[in-house]
């Protein structure tokens, strides 16, 4: 579904992905690292939010290489932002009839309100007036009403209390059981590694080691070098 091929990419002089590669077919994929290891980068490069000066990102077979976003969009990658990025004066149902298309197969209003129940208790909420976790809910709800082949999330954990983070592993993991392809980019080591079984570690703008969720909760060095953790979890 999705391939990067030796990307490099650049902010003004500074080199932010260095020659990065990975390959998601299917299941859920963590990608983890510190703050400025390019994760971020990685997620905005692969929608065509940020020039690749070099290598080659293919969606789905086609070459989507610096392609606009709503074209990516279409090979199928729904997009879940850092910081969620949900438009404030717009109400709940106001973003869902934005992106749902009558009578279409697959993901619809109902079935996302079925999914994120609270959604619906909020319907009428303006964006701005929703919790962090009801704001998550949205910007996920509103990623699967494009009826994406993969799902690409970037921290979607990040400023939530560990309720709704709890609450987001169960509704993820239910994702996962639809068949969803879903790449979750993180820096909580405990959704991550609740989530993915397959995770690939970033520094330096390179993917610098592939690991699995057991192996790495376990790897007291790992954890130091890669995400800064000095401790067992």
């Amino acid at each position: 579904m999705l391939s990067v091929e030796d990307i490099h990419v650049y902010y003004g002089s500074s080199h932010v992905l260095q020659g990065l590669s990975l390959e998601h077919a299917g299941g859920i994929l963590g990608i983890m690292g510190r703050n400025g290891a390019g994760k971020t980068t990685l997620a905005r490069s692969v929608m065509g939010l940020v020039p690749v000066k070099s290598g080659r990102i293919v969606v789905g077979g086609a070459d989507t290489t610096n392609r606009p976003p709503f074209e990516i969009a279409r090979r199928g990658i729904g997009y879940v932002p850092q910081g969620r990025q949900v438009f404030p004066s717009l109400t709940v149902m106001e973003h869902i009839e934005m992106v749902a298309r009558p009578g279409r197969d697959g993901w619809n209003a109902e079935r996302v309100l079925d999914l994120f129940p609270r959604l619906g208790e909020r319907r009428k909420s303006h964006a701005n007036l929703l919790s962090g976790g009801e704001q998550q809910m949205l910007a996920i709800a509103r990623a699967l009403l494009l009826n994406p082949a993969l799902l690409l999330m970037d921290e979607p954990s990040e400023g939530l209390a560990p309720v709704v983070v709890d609450l987001l592993i169960d509704k993820f993991a239910e994702l996962a059981r639809t068949g969803l392809r879903i790449l979750l980019i993180e820096q909580n080591l405990e959704l991550t590694t609740a989530l993915a079984e397959d995770i690939l570690l970033l520094d330096n703008g390179r993917v610098e080691a592939r690991t699995t969720a057991s192996n790495l909760k376990a790897d007291r060095q790992l954890l130091e070098r890669f995400l800064g953790v000095s401790q067992r979890v």
